[in-house]
């Protein structure tokens, strides 16, 4: 099955958004076995439209496009695939239900543009969107299929993973691969390769593919195989190894955040959380905050940019400061220790360093950073250099932060 991708928006041409639409689907498709063979990014224009859905008709066997489903009138899509499939857009009334709904709940009136939503393609099967008022159309011409989807992102990942990649792999009578995906943290990927290099030697011998996937201060590898109890068992046993071999790095047998797997043990231990950050700016607190439910176990943080506030607010030593300076295991260790007890809780994170791109110097220079955790027990630290870019340093940190608590809860610091 070979697959085409068409990203509609003019605001994905100009880079004002960036298109993660189309990284999402070509992951997803891959995990199961599919590869995207081209993709376009083009202009709400009919013509054009036009012409790239005609071109991707001839050289693949589905044509999955995003985007241009809004209410208004620049978005084009839904009339000009009625037009090229020759079918008339009628009044759904299940649809016009659902968008009457998603108004009344939020309670807003629904407007003449918005009744045009519940306005789809006669021939088209509607593929249901639950989070939005832009429904999904599957249609089919010739043995081809084209999906049409919205570019909201969460309403096109619903719309797919509720129906569209079943739909789509019954259609083509695809067997799905048996996929499966290990998280790493504060490991590099060449490393990790040394590593592992027995064993990925054995199991690509036995037809398992593995694909290395890194990011800021974190990596993934994900295993791909054809779904039959040997390799899965095979796989399994493998992690087993790597995760005897790593502990420290390895955090989630599955594609689980860090703040994730941090909350899960927090619950699992009945402990409290808190932060007191400097120069990562809350960055912590707003990873664990991502996750829903978090306020179970974590209680507040203090962003203690300034030196004054650190001093004010957190206590820290103004001799301390002016003897160590801000970014130093002295100052952090009492940023932990002091916030601990200020925001009664069982543990603390503190962090403070140099994220440039200025600032730095021949003992301290950019990406030098300091991170403590103040435990039940007492407070350790940890120093660290990451890199010179300072988004780059301050994720690093911020991921380091949350894995170094992990291997703390867990007992294999």
């Amino acid at each position: 099955m070979k697959v085409e991708l068409i990203s509609i928006g003019d605001e994905l041409l100009i880079g004002q958004t960036v298109n993660t639409n189309a990284t999402w689907i070509g992951e997803q498709l891959s995990i199961r076995g599919v590869a995207v063979s081209y993709g376009t990014t083009i202009k709400d224009d009919e013509n054009i439209i036009t012409s790239s859905l005609s071109l991707a008709m001839t050289r693949a066997d589905v044509v999955i496009i995003t985007g241009g489903l809004g209410p208004t009138d620049d978005d084009i899509t839904k009339s000009t695939l009625a037009r090229f499939f020759k079918t008339d857009l009628i009044i759904n009334e299940d649809v016009l239900k659902r968008v009457q709904g998603y108004f009344d709940k939020r309670d807003l009136e629904m407007l003449d543009v918005n009744i045009q939503q519940a306005a789809l393609p006669k021939s088209a099967h509607i593929l249901k969107n639950e989070l939005g008022t832009a429904s999904g159309m599957w249609f089919e011409e010739n043995g081809k299929v084209v999906i049409s989807l919205p570019g909201v992102p969460y309403e096109m990942k619903h719309i797919l993973g509720r129906e569209g990649f079943e739909r789509l792999f019954e259609r083509f009578n695809i067997d799905l691969l048996y996929s499966k995906t290990i998280s790493f943290q504060g490991i590099g990927e060449s490393y990790l390769a040394e590593q592992i290099k027995d064993i990925e030697i054995e199991l690509t011998n036995d037809g398992v593919k593995l694909a290395y996937l890194p990011s800021t201060s974190a990596l993934r590898i994900r295993f791909n195989s054809k779904d039959c109890k040997t390799n899965r068992d095979k796989i399994e046993d493998a992690i087993n190894k790597i995760e005897l071999k790593l502990p420290r790095y390895l955090y989630a047998r599955n594609e689980s955040s860090l703040s994730e797997v941090v909350g899960e043990l927090l619950v699992k231990h009945e402990k409290s959380l808190a932060t007191v950050e400097s120069f990562t700016g809350g960055g912590i607190a707003n990873e664990i905050t991502k996750i829903a439910g978090c306020s179970k176990y974590f209680k507040g943080s203090i962003v203690s940019y300034a030196n004054e506030v650190k001093i004010s607010n957190v206590h820290v030593s103004e001799v301390a400061l002016k003897k160590y300076g801000a970014v130093s295991r002295e100052v952090v260790e009492q940023m932990a220790i002091n916030g601990k007890a200020k925001l009664n809780v069982d543990y603390c994170i503190s962090t403070s360093g140099v994220a440039g791109p200025d600032g730095g110097s021949s003992e301290k220079p950019v990406g030098f950073v300091w991170i403590a955790i103040a435990t039940p027990e007492g407070v350790f630290s940890l120093n660290k250099t990451f890199g010179n870019s300072r988004e780059r340093i301050i994720k690093s940190a911020v991921l380091t932060s949350l894995n170094l608590l992990r291997c703390e809860l867990m007992n294999i610091l």
